[in-house]
């Protein structure tokens, strides 16, 4: 299936089936009791999701919108998990990828352990540019979720982009 970019895959609180990214990105943002929204996560090709429900189905926690355009296969989730019961190799497959998530998290806490906020900015957008092209990481996400990313205030998030545009015009 094709997801466009602003098109949501799924949203918190329903069921369903897992999803393979095979391109593209998304991002997963929770609604909290008060209204707030919070972008908790970005889904990178050749991740399954939703992670919580790797191993036993789950409701989704938190909705899935797309970043970018995206190709995504469906997985039926009885045969997900029927072969989980059958094939123990599918157990390591999860372990890897769930390794993964967890090591692409280091780099997020690299980030946000960084001192300078316009260095925070610098390594999250060199993380994005690896995963999908992108002129500008505000064509994808907005200044208060990239503030959410690198743990800056979207006040600081504008200054930061705005320094940055003034420096590529010189």
């Amino acid at each position: 299936m094709i997801l466009h970019k602003g098109e949501v895959l799924f949203r918190q609180g329903e069921s369903g089936p897992l999803y393979h990214i095979k391109s593209g990105m998304l991002k997963i943002n929770r609604l909290h009791a008060d209204g707030t929204i919070t972008l908790v996560n970005i889904i990178v090709p050749d991740e399954i999701i939703p992670h919580h429900s790797l191993i036993s189905p789950n409701q989704y926690y938190g909705t899935a919108v797309a970043l970018v355009t995206c190709e995504i296969e469906v997985l039926d989730p009885a045969a997900w998990y029927r072969d989980l019961e059958d094939d123990h190799k599918k157990c390591r497959e999860i372990a890897l990828l769930l390794q993964s998530k967890l090591r692409m998290m280091q780099q997020r806490i690299d980030q946000l352990s960084e001192v300078s906020p316009a260095e925070r900015l610098r390594k999250l957008q060199h993380w994005f540019q690896t995963f999908v092209s992108v002129s500008s990481l505000s064509d994808v996400l907005t200044q208060d979720e990239i503030g959410q990313l690198i743990g800056l205030r979207r006040e600081t998030v504008n200054r930061l982009l705005r320094a940055q545009a003034n420096r590529a015009r010189e």
